[in-house]
């Protein structure tokens, strides 16, 4: 059931690129920066593309806040995860914080019929960079209590969650889109720290959907964990009894070279427990991906249940849904204001 996620190069969509998107296989589009000139233009991309597909379609952008927002005029400004425990307030305000950014962000990207966001980082803010203040703390159970709220907004606001870098990127100093991160910690040691936010999120029932990390842990397997059917079969869904749809990320990434040619990495990641791979910043590489894997195989269907319409039935938005969302934008703007 088209299991690859692609992208476009522009502000409209291009002959060769409305065609790649009605591919049997594609079935789904992440946005990005390059996509958004002002909110008129991005719905008209996405009704646009809607219109393309005649199918059941995902479409998705990482739009966590702080400095992973790709769309930035005409939206609300979503402080850095790491911003809310720094805050000099109570607990209970950084939990109304949290759960207004997650609101507030989903809402924002709801309203133009994008499906979801992939967020929230619920990585361990450690010694990598490109984690950074991406990570809600340094602290488990600070992340499990904060992005916890942040995906309670989201679910308030109609939208289904992805947490990553399962089972945790944030203790390499490696950038998996440039090097290959290699984890070299006991299994022990990465299961009491960042595992036991994923499995925590995963036991109440918070996290629609996983990403695995272009990271390599030697404990467990030589592979990365989002090629690895021990993370994902093994640990992920036998031993988290974790339902939801898991995501590859990006297959273009240096990290993801390990796997051999685009194919493989898409065909190995799929193999390993993947529902959907994501094909990024590399038209040719997404053609060579819809030519070479399979039309007849049977892929898994689980990522439907992501679809936001399934939610929300196009209903109008409620006089108490925009109250709630004036207040997040509220609390969001005093946050920016500290």
């Amino acid at each position: 059931m088209s299991p690859v996620i692609l992208d476009v190069q522009s502000f409209e969509l291009s002959p060769v690129e409305r065609e790649m998107l009605q591919h049997p296989l594609c079935g789904g589009l992440i946005l990005f920066s390059r996509n958004y000139a002002e909110k008129a233009q991005l719905s008209a991309l996405i009704k646009d593309i809607r219109r393309s597909v005649k199918k059941p379609f995902l479409i998705s952008v990482d739009h966590e806040g702080g400095r992973v927002q790709r769309f930035r005029e005409g939206f609300t400004q979503i402080p850095a995860m790491a911003n809310i425990e720094n805050l000099e307030v109570s607990q209970k305000v950084q939990l109304e914080l949290a759960q207004a950014m997650g609101f507030c962000m989903a809402y924002e990207l709801l309203q133009l019929d994008i499906d979801i966001s992939f967020a929230p980082v619920l990585d361990l803010n450690g010694v990598s960079e490109v984690i950074g203040s991406r990570a809600f703390s340094s602290e488990p159970d600070q992340v499990i209590r904060l992005s916890g709220a942040y995906i309670d907004g989201m679910h308030k606001a109609g939208m289904k969650s992805t947490g990553k870098h399962f089972p945790g990127h944030g203790s390499v100093t490696e950038d998996s889109h440039t090097a290959m991160p290699v984890d070299q910690r006991s299994f022990e040691e990465i299961q009491e720290q960042d595992m036991r936010v994923f499995q925590q999120l995963i036991a109440a029932k918070k996290i629609d959907a996983v990403m695995p990390a272009h990271v390599i842990y030697p404990s467990v397997d030589s592979k990365p964990a989002g090629f690895s059917a021990i993370w994902i079969k093994q640990i992920l869904r036998k031993q988290f009894g974790f339902e939801g749809v898991v995501f590859s990320d990006d297959l273009t990434m240096q990290a993801a070279s390990v796997a051999g040619s685009v194919t493989d990495r898409a065909e190995h990641a799929i193999e390993a427990g993947c529902d959907m791979v994501l094909v990024c910043n590399s038209p040719s590489q997404a053609e060579k991906v819809l030519d070479g894997l399979s039309q007849k195989k049977v892929y898994s269907q689980r990522w439907l249940n992501l679809l936001h319409k399934e939610q929300c039935k196009e209903v109008p938005v409620k006089p108490e849904t925009q109250a709630t969302y004036l207040e997040s934008v509220r609390l969001i703007n005093l946050a920016n204001e500290q």
